[in-house]
């Protein structure tokens, strides 16, 4: 399944710098809708791209592959909230 997933991350990536390039470069040779079309498979391509990347991240943590980051368990996060004031993020 990894490596469906890092196909289609290289094929998004590859749709997002190629429409939008076309989207961004070709304004005054195309139409209109066609500068929209190209934008809208960009944003498509971002997108895919993004959510494909963090899934291989994610992946790569679990399997050990890469270093896990440096959250805080459920229980580490518990016993610090009791020691300390949680405080307001607007305060």
């Amino acid at each position: 399944m990894g490596k469906l997933i890092a196909i289609a991350n290289v094929v998004a990536w590859s749709g997002f710098w190629a429409f939008g390039y076309l989207a961004l470069a070709s304004a005054g040779e195309l139409s209109g809708g066609q500068i929209a079309v190209a934008a809208l498979l960009a944003f498509a391509g971002l997108a895919t791209g993004v959510t494909c990347w963090l899934w291989l991240a994610r992946a790569a943590e679990a399997t050990g592959y890469a270093k896990p980051s440096k959250q805080l368990t459920p229980q580490a996060r518990a016993r610090a909230q009791e020691q300390g004031e949680v405080r307001d993020a607007l305060s």
